[in-house]
């Protein structure tokens, strides 16, 4: 079996997710419903918005932090730029950035609270 390539978040208002997502992505989705959006990077990456009201089966919402996802940059200097980028596009930035066992990351959260870890290998 293949790793995954299409995490989905869950959300409350998928047209100000897409809002949200779309200047951190640089691109528009290839799909979008009320319910449900895809925005898909050009090695074939997806990444779904789905309303939680029309999720099946249920999900309970989640009062604390699952989960996450990270997004690799080549460099100290890229990390730099989106770290920039996100405070200006005024993302509640939870962890600046930082020196870690892995590497350089800082971390944002999005509108329903999932965490955005940009990072690095190099220190």
């Amino acid at each position: 079996m293949e790793l995954s390539n299409f995490p989905i978040f869950y959300v409350d208002d998928v047209a100000a997710s897409v809002a949200f997502y779309r200047p951190l992505f640089e691109r528009d989705p290839v799909e979008l419903q009320d319910n449900f959006a895809l925005f898909v990077s050009e090695s074939g990456t997806k990444f779904g918005l789905w309303a939680w009201s029309d999720v099946e089966p249920k999900a309970d919402k989640v009062t604390q932090t699952s989960m996450e996802i990270a997004f690799e940059v080549s460099n100290l200097i890229t990390l730099q730029i989106y770290y920039r980028k996100w405070t200006e596009l005024g993302l509640e930035v939870i962890q600046d950035i930082s020196l870690m066992d892995f590497g350089a990351s800082f971390t944002a959260l999005d509108p329903d609270g999932h965490r955005l870890r940009v990072f690095c290998y190099e220190k």
